[in-house]
C-alpha cells in the first residue's frame, strides 16, 4: 500500500473517531483508534457528517446527468450493451433480426461494396465497385416506406427530390470503392478505394460531387475508421502497414517498430469509442490491438480463427471485448483483459466462406448479426449466450458483402454483388 494511500486511510479513521465523539459514542472511539492504531487526539466534530451529504448531493446529481443523457436517443444507443460480468439475468426489449423489414432499397451501376452509418443514426453511406458513393437520409427512407403508392405515384417532380432518400452522390474515385466512414462530429465522410487514393467529401454542400482533400497511398485501401475527436483517420492497405493520417495536414505516421505490423493485407480496422485503444485484422489470421496513443501494438490473438483470414473486428460499446469474424464462418468474442475467446456463435454456413463480410452487434448489444454466404439469410444469435434466433432472408440476388448496423436504432444496410443496398428496419407499433 502506498504512503498517500496510507495518509488517506489515516485521515479517514480519524474523521470517523471524530463522528463517534461528537456523536456521544466515546467507547466505540476508543475500541476502533486501538484497533486501527490512531491516536485518541481527535477532537469531537462533525466533519465527516458534512463531507458526506456533499458526497450523497454529488452522486445524486451524477446519477440524474446519466439518466438525462440515456434518454437522449438521438445520441446514445439505447440499452447497456454487453457486460458478461454483470449480466446474469438480462430481459432483452430490443427485436431480433427475423423481425426487421425491408423498407428501402437503393441500385447502383455495379456490386455494393461498402457502407458506414454517421454516429448518430442519421445517415448512411454506401459504396460500390461503379465508383460511386450514395449518402442517404434514414428519416426519409422511413418515410417513403410508410407512404401509400397512391400518393407517391401523384408526387411532383419537386416534391420527389426534396423527399428523396438519397440526399448525395459524390463521384471522385475511378475504382472500387472499398471502405467508407463518417467523421464523428462533422459533415465529412471519408472513402478508401482500389484506385490508391483516400477522399474527404464535406458533404454539408448540397452540389458536392467531388473531395475536397485526396491522399495518394502506395497500395489500394481495405478498410478505414476516424479518431473519436475526427482528428486522424486509421487506414488499413493492401499492404501489411498500418497507417495513422492526421486528417488537417495528411502527415501520415506508423508504429515505430516494424515487428508490430501484420504479415498480410490488413482486412478491418477500428477505434475503440474511448481512444485509447484500436483494433486490426488481417489476411494472416492474427488480430492485434494497438496502444491509440503511442501507436504500439500491445497484444496479439495469433491466428484467431484457426489461421483462417480475419474478416472483421468490432469493439463491444464498453471496449472490453472485440467480436471477429473468419473465413471458417465463425464469429467468436474475445474478452481484452483476459486476451481469451469466451463465446463462439456457430451454425453460419457449412464451410468457408469465399469472400469477405462482417459480423456485427445489434444497437443495444444484445445480438450478433451475419450473413450466410451460401443461403444469402441473415444468422442471428444472442450475443450472451451463443443461442440460435430465426434466420432473416435477405431478399438479394447474390451474395451479401457488406453488413452495417445503425448505432442507435433497430436498422440495418446490407450490401451486395446483385448491386443493390437494402435498408431493413423494425418498425414499433407507435411509428
Amino acid at each position: 500500500m502506498g504512503d498517500a494511500t496510507l495518509h488517506d486511510r489515516e485521515q479517514m479513521y480519524r474523521l470517523i473517531i471524530s463522528q463517534l465523539l461528537y456523536d456521544g459514542y466515546d467507547s466505540l472511539a476508543v475500541n476502533l483508534g486501538k484497533s486501527v492504531n490512531t491516536p485518541l487526539d481527535c477532537p469531537p466534530s462533525n466533519k465527516l457528517m458534512r463531507i458526506t451529504k456533499l458526497g450523497l448531493h454529488a452522486d445524486s446529481e451524477r446519477e440524474e446527468r446519466n439518466d438525462m443523457r440515456a434518454s437522449r436517443v438521438d445520441t446514445v444507443a439505447p440499452g447497456t450493451g454487453i457486460d458478461l460480468e454483470f449480466d446474469t439475468d438480462v430481459q432483452t426489449i430490443a427485436p431480433e433480426a427475423a423481425l426487421y423489414e425491408t423498407c428501402y432499397v437503393t441500385a447502383h451501376k455495379g456490386p455494393c461494396r461498402a457502407a458506414a452509418w454517421s454516429r448518430d443514426g442519421q445517415l448512411v453511406a454506401t459504396g460500390s465497385d461503379d465508383a460511386s458513393i450514395k449518402i442517404l437520409d434514414v428519416e426519409r427512407m422511413l418515410a417513403k416506406s410508410a407512404t401509400p403508392a397512391l400518393i407517391l405515384a401523384n408526387e411532383t417532380a419537386q416534391q420527389n427530390m426534396e423527399n428523396h432518400p438519397v440526399i448525395r452522390t459524390l463521384y471522385d474515385h475511378i475504382e472500387e470503392v472499398t471502405a467508407l466512414d463518417f467523421h464523428p462530429n462533422q459533415q465529412l465522410l471519408a472513402s478508401g478505394s482500389k484506385d490508391y487514393t483516400i477522399k474527404l467529401f464535406d458533404y454539408s454542400k448540397p452540389s458536392v460531387k467531388r473531395a475536397y482533400r485526396s491522399i495518394q497511398e502506395a497500395e489500394y485501401i481495405r478498410c478505414l475508421s476516424f479518431h473519436p475527436s475526427g482528428d486522424f483517420l486509421l487506414v488499413g492497405t493492401q499492404h501489411p502497414t498500418l497507417r495513422l493520417y492526421d486528417v488537417n495536414t495528411a502527415q501520415c505516421f506508423v508504429s515505430s517498430n516494424p515487428k508490430d505490423q501484420h504479415t498480410g493485407p490488413v482486412t478491418a480496422v477500428q477505434y475503440c469509442a474511448s481512444a485509447n485503444l484500436y483494433v486490426s485484422c488481417s489476411k494472416d489470421g492474427d488480430i492485434k490491438l494497438w496502444d491509440g496513443v503511442s501507436n504500439r501494438c500491445i497484444n496479439t490473438f495469433s491466428k484467431a480463427h484457426s489461421g483462417n483470414e480475419v474478416c472483421s473486428v468490432a469493439f463491444s460499446r464498453n471496449s472490453k471485448y472485440v467480436l471477429s469474424s473468419g473465413k471458417d464462418s465463425l464469429i467468436k468474442l474475445w474478452e481484452i483483459s483476459t486476451s481469451r475467446c469466451l463465446i463462439t456463435y456457430t451454425g453460419a454456413g457449412s464451410g468457408k466462406q469465399d469472400h469477405r463480410t462482417q459480423a456485427v452487434f445489434n444497437h443495444t448489444e444484445d445480438y450478433v448479426l451475419f450473413p450466410d454466404e451460401k443461403t444469402t439469410s441473415l444468422c442471428c444469435w444472442d450475443s450472451r449466450n451463443a443461442e440460435r434466433q430465426k434466420l432473416l432472408s435477405l431478399g438479394h440476388n447474390n451474395m451479401v458483402r457488406c453488413i452495417v448496423h445503425s448505432p442507435t436504432s433497430p436498422g440495418f444496410i446490407t450490401c451486395s454483388d446483385d448491386f443493390r443496398a437494402r435498408f431493413w428496419y423494425r418498425r414499433s407499433n407507435t411509428d
